[in-house]
């Protein structure tokens, strides 16, 4: 066990959704808190508004459903007392089966809370430095300023920190269609580990016009200039735009087909989509050399014209956009925590989960282990069978092959070990149910 800090006191840097939740969970335990914003007195590119925990992009916080990732993801974290989720509750709009805020009033709510709880002290400056005798949550998100980004690369000795994300989509295997796909390494070297999927010329023709003319997402302006410095970008080019430079660019990149015969037919054919294992499981493939530029509609539609992928389900859709993460495998542990600085925690998509929910999921356990170390506390780790506990193993394990953020997906919690009938929503519903429980007795354990 670990002796009680010299103050009850723990320093959080950023005041979006994932530092709030980390505040406003140490908070509750009766810890004092210091939270640090920058705001008003400087902004990011990409925020506008004074409030806290500001919503950028969308007012979806996606589904709401228990059978989908994000959903169950959300519900766990209602029963473990959310802050994100109480005003996410409490400020809802109409969206069907999504759910979907009024953002104004999404920040006001949790503005309001943060401000007057009174254990939260809120102190309106710029950081650069940690505390060296404080316990800390850093949450300052994908924006990060460059002298806290170049502390936490140099002095706290995080390595190279990824400053522009360009991540390939990923689907899941169940939803492979392996009569149309199949297992080979090129030449039959190593082991069979990839799936291919073959395309004759004429699917070919079709999927390069589809791909070539298809709908890009707008870039923000801070997107666009992360682009031109050659240390962020990392010579990733989109697949989109690597196929505009000419009709055989692909063939000889990324869907060469060469040295990969297809056993059932015993033939090579004009292009073939690899998919490489993105866990050890093998319950989620990415498309090898996909980073791209393309709206997820787009993706989803252009991407199932891939034989084999027509019935893909996407647990997360391709992406490149500035984003400051760790390489957080071998720094960060289960519980957000330096492996090197056990007084330094992280949060938010600093971490390599991605998207708000997940980020608000992160502070939650970032919030909450912080409180525990200055308490003197075992710390809160959930197990892999919960969303909030595959999302913790997964940033401090990662996957196969180099590390990229991830959302919310079943594809990385454990597998239940048996086959449900009903197919893949039984199988979801099951895996949640298994979640729930194991987070009702965590709660239990937990309550403030």
């Amino acid at each position: 066990m670990r002796e009680n800090s010299v103050k009850n006191l723990i320093n959080v840097y950023g005041a979006g959704l994932a530092g709030c939740e980390a505040a406003w969970q140490a908070a509750q335990r009766g810890v004092s808190v210091r939270l640090f914003e920058m705001k008003p007195q400087k902004y990011t590119p990409a925020h506008h508004t004074p409030g806290f925990a500001e919503l950028v992009c969308s007012n979806s916080l996606r589904s709401d459903c228990v059978s989908n990732g994000v959903g169950l993801l959300k519900e766990e974290m209602r029963r473990m007392g959310s802050l994100i989720m109480n005003a996410a509750d409490a400020t809802r709009v109409p969206a069907g089966s999504a759910l979907a805020v009024d953002r104004k009033l999404f920040s006001n709510y949790i503005t309001e809370r943060v401000r007057s709880h009174p254990n939260i002290e809120i102190v309106e400056t710029e950081v650069d430095c940690v505390a060296e005798d404080t316990v800390t949550v850093i949450a300052t998100g994908p924006l990060t300023s460059e002298p806290m980004a170049d502390y936490i690369e140099r002095v706290l000795g995080c390595g190279g920190l990824h400053f522009f994300d360009a991540a390939a989509p990923i689907v899941d295997a169940a939803s492979i269609n392996m009569e149309i796909a199949f297992f080979a390494s090129r030449y039959d070297k190593g082991d069979a580990d990839y799936i291919n999927c073959p395309m004759t010329k004429e699917q070919y023709d079709a999927f390069y016009e589809a791909l070539i003319s298809a709908e890009e997402a707008e870039l923000k302006e801070f997107d666009r200039e992360s682009q031109k410095a050659p240390r962020v970008f990392e010579g990733c080019m989109p697949v989109e735009v690597m196929a505009r430079r000419g009709y055989d660019t692909l063939r000889y990149g990324p869907l060469k087909p060469v040295g990969l015969i297809d056993p059932r037919v015993g033939k090579e054919f004009y292009a073939v989509v690899q998919l490489r294992k993105e866990n050890t499981a093998g319950t989620m493939f990415n498309l090898v050399g996909f980073q791209t530029h393309l709206t997820f509609p787009e993706q989803r539609r252009v991407f199932r014209m891939i034989p084999g992928l027509e019935n893909a389900e996407f647990l997360r859709y391709g992406i490149m956009h500035r984003n400051t993460y760790l390489n957080s495998p071998g720094i960060l542990s289960e519980t957000y925590s330096m492996l090197a600085r056990p007084d330094v925690f992280f949060a938010g998509q600093m971490t390599g989960v991605e998207g708000y929910v997940e980020s608000a999921g992160s502070g939650l356990l970032a919030g909450i282990n912080a409180a525990y170390r200055v308490l003197g506390k075992e710390p809160l780790i959930c197990p892999e069978e919960t969303m909030l506990g595959a999302m913790a193993a997964y940033v401090s394990r990662g996957g196969i092959g180099e590390f990229a953020p991830m959302n919310a997906n079943f594809g990385i919690v454990t597998p239940l070990g048996y086959r449900v009938k009903g197919g893949k929503s039984a199988k979801n519903e099951k895996l949640a149910e298994r979640a729930l429980a194991g987070i009702d007795e965590i709660a239990l354990q937990n309550r403030v």
